[in-house]
């Protein structure tokens, strides 16, 4: 990651908007396919993520609503900046369809999700030492392209 690269983008965003100060939120790349899923944000594509809400570490930055991410893509150079609108803490089982059309991936539908989505999450869980179900609650997160 070049952090350089990253403050000069960000600096930039600042100066297009005559502010001094927005709340940086994050600097992320996307698990899975980083790159896609960067560009699918940048397209307008992908206006939502979803994370697993207790695999956070307890110091871990945890998106809120008005954090603004710098978003990279898979050679983790910034490609855009989105602002948070809303999250919730949502079980896996009760994410939406509207969710998942949202996250703007495959065919956009609650079936492709979940498939897409346990793969992941098994993997993660399994990572960590933990065992994935589908009571897992999930960080679902809402944001828009600004920049």
């Amino acid at each position: 990651m070049d952090k350089e690269k990253i403050q000069d983008y960000w600096f930039n965003f600042l100066r297009d908007k005559n502010s001094l100060y927005y709340p940086l939120g994050d600097i992320t790349t996307f698990g899975g396919e980083p790159d896609k899923l960067a560009h699918l944000v940048y397209d307008g594509i992908k206006t939502a993520t979803t994370s697993a809400y207790d695999l956070y570490e307890p110091n871990e930055y945890m998106p809120q609503v008005g954090d603004y991410n710098i978003i990279l893509d898979g050679d983790e150079n910034p490609l855009c900046i989105t602002e948070t609108l809303v999250t919730e803490i949502i079980p896996f089982k009760y994410v939406s369809a509207e969710h998942a059309y949202h996250e703007g991936e495959g065919d956009q539908t609650l079936d492709y999700w979940r498939e897409v989505h346990t793969d992941f999450f098994k993997k993660e869980y399994q990572a960590a030492g933990k065992e994935f179900n589908d009571e897992i609650p999930c960080l679902c997160e809402v944001f828009k392209r600004i920049y």
